[in-house]
C-alpha cells in the first residue's frame, strides 16, 4: 500500500470567539456536501464541538452584517470582498424547522484565516429565523 501525504486543513484563528466558547480558538471550515454551501465549523480544541453554518444569501438575500471598525481591524479586513459571512444554524429535523441566528453571524477572512462571531447591534434580527418561510 502506498503512503499518501496527509491532507493539510487550514486552521482558522477565531480571534473573536464563538459565543459561550471563549477558550476555543482553532477551527476548520469543512464543506459537508459538494452540492450545497452547508459547512461545519469544527473545533480543533475539543472533539465533537462543531457549528453548522451557511452563507445567508440563499435563504436571506437581503441580509447585511454591518460591523464596527474594531471588528474590521481584528479580522484584518481591507475590503468587503475579503469576508465570507456565515450564519449559525440550529438544525431541526429538516429545512422546514431549521433556524438561523441572524443576530450573531460568523465573519471569516480567508486571506488571513481569521474569523469571529459578532453580535450585531441591530434591532429586529432574530436568533432563530426560519430558513423557509
Amino acid at each position: 500500500m502506498a503512503e499518501t501525504d496527509p491532507i493539510e486543513i487550514p486552521v482558522i484563528d477565531m480571534v473573536l470567539p464563538m459565543l459561550g466558547f471563549p477558550e476555543h480558538r482553532g477551527f476548520a471550515l469543512v464543506q459537508l456536501d459538494g452540492a450545497s454551501d452547508l459547512c461545519s465549523l469544527v473545533s480543533l480544541d475539543e472533539d465533537g464541538l462543531r457549528f453548522l453554518v451557511v452563507p445567508p444569501d440563499a435563504f436571506f438575500p437581503d441580509y447585511v452584517a454591518e460591523v464596527g471598525e474594531d471588528v474590521i481591524a481584528a479580522l484584518g479586513i481591507e475590503s468587503a470582498s475579503d469576508v465570507l459571512v456565515l450564519v449559525v444554524l440550529n438544525a431541526g429535523r429538516g429545512l422546514h424547522d431549521t433556524t438561523a441566528n441572524l443576530a450573531a453571524p460568523v465573519l471569516f477572512n480567508p486571506l488571513n484565516l481569521r474569523a469571529g462571531q459578532v453580535v450585531l447591534d441591530e434591532p429586529g434580527l432574530s436568533v432563530a429565523a426560519p430558513l423557509l418561510g
